[in-house]
């Protein structure tokens, strides 16, 4: 019974730090660039997006496919940097735990 008692006390401990680890994760924000800087985008936590800036020499005529692509760039930028974030805060949660498939938990 004793190691049933330690095993729950375990779990609720990673519990608290993985609900404090996806408070960290929700108030992330990631910027990423394409087009060297002419644009950015702005990611919150969730994947959210908050934010878009152009250049104004993209907004010339005939400049829609080029923003539309850089606009794609700038946005997989942001998200590769918010993964990147999001799992290491996850793993410092779990702790010895991080990297198993355990069922309903998010690392």
């Amino acid at each position: 019974m004793k190691d049933l008692q330690g095993l729950m006390k375990q779990a609720q401990a990673m519990q608290a730090k993985l609900a404090e680890a996806q408070e960290k994760v929700a108030a992330i924000v990631v910027e990423g660039t394409s087009g060297g800087g002419m644009v950015k985008v702005t990611l919150r936590g969730a994947g959210e997006l908050s934010g878009v800036e152009l250049d104004e020499s993209l907004l010339a005529p005939g400049e829609g496919e080029v923003i539309a692509d850089l606009l794609v760039a700038a946005h997989a930028d942001a998200r590769r940097k918010l993964e990147a974030q999001t799992a290491e805060l996850m793993q410092a949660a779990a702790g010895p735990l991080a990297g198993m498939k355990i069922p309903g938990m998010p690392f």
